[in-house]
């Protein structure tokens, strides 16, 4: 099941997935299974260092083709919120590959977000509400983040 709220200040998704909220939670805090799905179609994580605990850093690399060529866009961030198989909170900045932030490229949002993922066990599965306060429900990045989470879905069926 999918659904999106469109709240105007922020992206709203939720999943219900067949899998214990263990495996949903490695495939948000392990580097590896988080690179493997991340991102919209056609993107890849060369980057993904992650100190998951609260004050911990994190810094991703998105390379993407863009019709000017290849394109590289880095984040960083702070864990804010760690409650093991249940909460993640983090902010997100555009940054440069040192973690340096910069500023946005879309002055439809905010310079800094934050990305909060809740887990909850229902009937012998997940329920997965991701809110990315900061980014608009109608901007490119909600669209990514409904692909990203397609094929985070399609890894934990498989």
């Amino acid at each position: 099941m999918t659904s999106m709220d469109t709240a105007p200040d922020a992206v709203v998704i939720e999943r219900l997935l067949e899998v214990p909220a263990e495996l949903v939670w490695q495939m948000w805090t392990d580097p590896d299974h988080f690179k493997a799905w991340y991102g919209p179609k056609g993107a890849s994580i060369p980057v993904a260092r992650m100190d998951v605990r609260v004050g911990g850093s994190r810094l991703v690399c998105m390379a993407v083709q863009t019709p000017a060529g290849p394109r590289q866009m880095w984040f960083v961030g702070e864990y804010l919120e760690v409650v093991e198989n249940r909460r993640l909170v983090y902010t997100e900045s555009p940054s440069d590959e040192h973690g340096n932030i910069l500023p946005a490229d879309d002055a439809s949002h905010s310079l800094t977000t934050q990305v909060r993922v809740d887990l909850e066990d229902v009937d012998g599965g997940t329920r997965m509400v991701l809110t990315h306060v900061g980014l608009p429900a109608d901007s490119p990045g909600a669209i990514g983040w409904a692909m990203a989470l397609d094929t985070l879905a399609e890894r934990l069926q498989s």
